[in-house]
């Protein structure tokens, strides 16, 4: 690729190891991909900073780290269930210079197992974004999401998102995004994604799931849906993006899923890589 890709990641002190497996992955199966990563955040260490700006360097990419000031946010709803974290994502149209139009955000327990050109260069078409929903086999989720949040639209996950970011600029704003928290309270289960889809659902753009956002415990889903065709070699063939969606991590020594030994190979080889600098 000739065209310079600008990846957004948002993460705190406690997600540096995944941040660099993820990336390591992407630079991996992506070799002729260059671009910029662009890191919000508020409290990485400037040390850690130096040393991802020096590891992705040495991969060919750039590395970009914003620090967002304690008070940046004053009057956003940053109690516990709601960090600010969520708010950098969403408002990454406020956040990012100019000049960037583009940006794909990815979350950092994730795995890049195959080519992004394809999602890079998606047209949107005049939506804010591009975003999957996680189906399963019936879809159930997105009718009850639907009624929970008064949407009409199917539930999009927000790990992996394709944003327009000058229209980010036009239509995503903080009080627009406090108002829905204060009116749905402890009804938001996942606060950000339940805000995404709340207030912009309907100006998303649908992207497959199995190829860009694949539900790493949901395999058997996949392989039913599909009447056996998306089987493992389909898969690796197949999907860009395995996202380890959920509580446990495969980092964690509780997860266990058919995935977990490809998670941890690419851990392997990412510290070593990382050892190296």
């Amino acid at each position: 690729m000739n065209e310079s890709v600008n990846l957004l990641v948002t993460i705190d002190e406690n997600y540096i190891e995944p941040l660099e497996v993820m990336l390591f992955s992407l630079f991996k199966n992506n070799p002729k991909m260059t671009g910029t990563v662009w890191l919000i955040h508020e409290n990485i260490l400037d040390e850690d900073s130096q040393f991802l700006t020096k590891w992705v360097e040495s991969f060919n990419w750039e590395f970009r780290a914003i620090k967002i000031d304690n008070d940046y946010f004053n009057g956003a709803k940053t109690v516990e269930r709601y960090p600010k974290e969520m708010y950098f994502r969403l408002l990454c149209g406020d956040i990012l210079p100019k000049e960037v139009k583009r940006v794909l955000y990815l979350d950092p327990d994730i795995l890049i197992l195959n080519s992004l050109e394809g999602l890079w260069r998606l047209n949107l078409q005049g939506s804010l974004l591009a975003a999957a929903t996680h189906k399963g086999v019936t879809n159930i989720s997105s009718g009850i999401n639907n009624i929970r949040l008064n949407t009409d639209h199917d539930y999009y996950n927000s790990g992996v998102m394709l944003i327009d970011v000058d229209k980010a600029r036009d239509i995503i704003n903080i009080e627009s995004i406090n108002d829905a928290i204060e009116k749905f309270g402890n009804l938001l289960l996942l606060p950000d994604q339940d805000v995404l889809n709340y207030l912009y659902g309907k100006y998303i753009k649908e992207i497959p799931e199995e190829h860009w956002n694949y539900d790493a415990r949901k395999y058997m889903s996949y392989l039913a849906r599909s009447r056996g065709n998306h089987d493992l070699f389909w898969m690796m063939t197949n999907t860009a993006i395995l996202h380890f969606c959920g509580e446990s991590k495969p980092w964690q020594k509780k997860h266990d899923t058919r995935f977990t030994a490809l998670y941890l190979d690419y851990l392997k080889d990412c510290r070593l890589s990382v050892s190296n600098i």
